[in-house]
């Protein structure tokens, strides 16, 4: 026997469908797997800065910034569940963890966080240091040549 639901489209039924798995509460198993924060790394001179968006996170007991091995950080942390109440939740909560690698080493020093207005912002000072371009200064006679590193007063004498 052949099911007649199955055999006509109901264009109706279908959108009804649709908001009904758009209404009803997400699983716990789901929320927890959905969290991922959004984040923005970029150079500023010769600082790394790494933004991350975390609305609703108490930084100093749920968000942790680690240096590993000189040249990897990994920001990490929880976004907890205020209530358990049923209905619309269309905010994800679990752990998280976003892991980059430098480019050069680092001390610990060199990081510093701050979290304001549900954004951390990470600096990394100076992790761009060793990649300022050296000028090469050509001098003439006597086979030497200067090698000149921007922005600082150091020359060295090559001979050829």
């Amino acid at each position: 026997m052949i099911n007649p639901t199955m055999t006509r489209l109901d264009p109706f039924s279908l959108i009804d469908d649709v908001f009904r798995q758009v209404r009803s509460p997400m699983s716990e198993e789901s929320r927890r797997a959905g969290f991922v924060p959004a984040v923005d790394a970029h150079r500023d001179g010769e600082d790394l800065i790494l933004s991350a968006d975390l609305p609703g996170i108490d930084p100093e007991n749920d968000v942790s910034v680690e240096l590993t091995g000189g040249r990897t950080l990994t920001v990490s942390g929880e976004r907890k569940t205020r209530n358990d109440a049923e209905g619309i939740r269309e905010v994800r909560y679990g752990t998280f963890s976003r892991t980059i690698t430098l480019p050069e080493e680092v001390s610990q020093d060199a990081i510093s966080a701050e979290y304001d207005a549900g954004v951390l912002t990470v600096r990394v000072a100076g992790v761009y240091a060793k990649e300022q371009p050296q000028r090469i200064k050509i001098s003439s006679g006597h086979g030497a040549r200067s090698v000149e590193t921007s922005g600082s007063e150091e020359k060295k004498e090559i001979n050829a």
